[in-house]
């Protein structure tokens, strides 16, 4: 492909309506991003009718199917401790970009019951709201997690940065403290640490 060419077609490509690219992927077979075209515009059923032709081949097309329900407020199957590890936290931050408050809200009722299967799932939940700028919903998940799954060195590392970004310099300096007496070499909080004493002491 010469550059004119490469440029056009990038052009096209982000130039493209929404509506344009889901027939990009029935054309080309990428049923996968088909089907989650189709939920991320609120039609989960035609989702799950997409989700189900490759659920036996693909892991992610089987747990599309639960999320699915999820997004309905409905209950139907379980996930893999592995697929909220690996695929959740992705998905529910698709929900923000696309303005699905009604996703959000239900997705958030199962939060409890998700911890059952994987305890780290308040830190999801709690990092994307923090990072969409719902600072309040997010302490409120992230202190669920300290509450219930206090172990989980990362979550106290966000926490120590969180009260750094706010200039409360002694909250931070101690969640970084929790976190490295869970986990002593966790290199992110010995540098948040080290930045604190250094700025202390200046």
């Amino acid at each position: 492909m010469d550059n004119n060419t490469y440029l056009k077609a990038k052009e096209k490509l982000l130039t493209a309506s929404e509506d344009d690219c889901q027939q990009f992927f029935i054309s080309n077979g990428n049923i996968l991003e088909s089907a989650y075209w189709e939920l991320y515009h609120q039609n989960p059923q035609k989702a799950r009718e997409k989700f189900s032709q490759i659920i036996d081949s693909d892991i992610r097309a089987k747990w599309g199917v639960f999320f699915s329900y999820l997004c309905e407020d409905r209950l139907e199957g379980m996930p893999s401790y592995f697929e909220l590890r690996n695929f959740f936290e992705i998905d529910f931050q698709v929900m923000f970009n696309y303005y699905l408050g009604n996703y959000i809200e239900n997705v958030c009722k199962y939060s409890d019951w998700l911890f059952s299967i994987n305890p780290e799932i308040y830190k999801y939940i709690g990092r994307v709201f923090m990072n969409n700028d719902y600072t309040d919903l997010g302490l409120h998940f992230l202190n669920r997690g300290k509450n219930n799954f206090y172990s989980d060195p990362e979550l106290h590392f966000m926490l120590a940065e969180y009260y750094y970004k706010i200039q409360d310099y002694i909250a931070s300096k101690s969640a970084a403290r929790v976190c490295l007496n869970i986990l002593p070499e966790y290199y992110p909080a010995k540098r948040l640490l080290a930045k604190l004493d250094a700025e202390q002491s200046a």
